[in-house]
């Protein structure tokens, strides 16, 4: 079972992932991963010394190609249970973004083989117990403004 929760802030030195909710022209962007038929929202690791503000600009850049964004952390939130990245199923926290993209290079970093802009969200999300919740989140701070 995974369990996801939300909270203002935590300890920074927790904030392992940053995970970015992205739009541009009034349209969700979402990624497509090389190896999977799944959709996903942009976002990763942190890396060693890094600020987590960095990772979230960082993965923004390098799964979407995005040049020009303006960028703002929404809340934390953690992932409780057994996961592809998280074995142990311990709670680990990572930092909702949102961003919007004003300007693309075309070019995408490492695994993504295209982002797509889309009008309605996807269905077949790569963790579809995680991301749909990520996304309810984002719309219920943002959007219901």
């Amino acid at each position: 079972m995974i369990n996801v929760n939300f909270y203002e802030t935590v300890d920074d030195a927790l904030l392992k992932f940053a995970v970015i909710i992205a739009k541009s022209d009034g349209k969700w962007v979402i990624c497509k991963h090389r190896e999977r038929d799944t959709y996903e929202v942009p976002g990763g690791h942190r890396e060693e010394g890094e600020d987590i503000i960095e990772t979230a600009k960082r993965e923004l850049k390098e799964e979407t190609g995005a040049l020009v964004f303006d960028l703002k952390p929404l809340c934390v939130y953690s992932v409780t249970g057994k996961t592809q990245l998280n074995e142990t199923g311990e709670e680990s926290f990572g930092l909702l973004c949102y961003a919007e993209i004003s300007e693309f290079s075309g070019r995408m970093e490492y695994e993504m083989e295209k982002v797509i802009l889309m009008d309605e969200l996807p269905e077949n999300w790569t963790y579809p117990l995680i991301q749909p919740r990520l996304l309810a989140e984002y719309l219920r701070r943002v959007d219901s403004v």
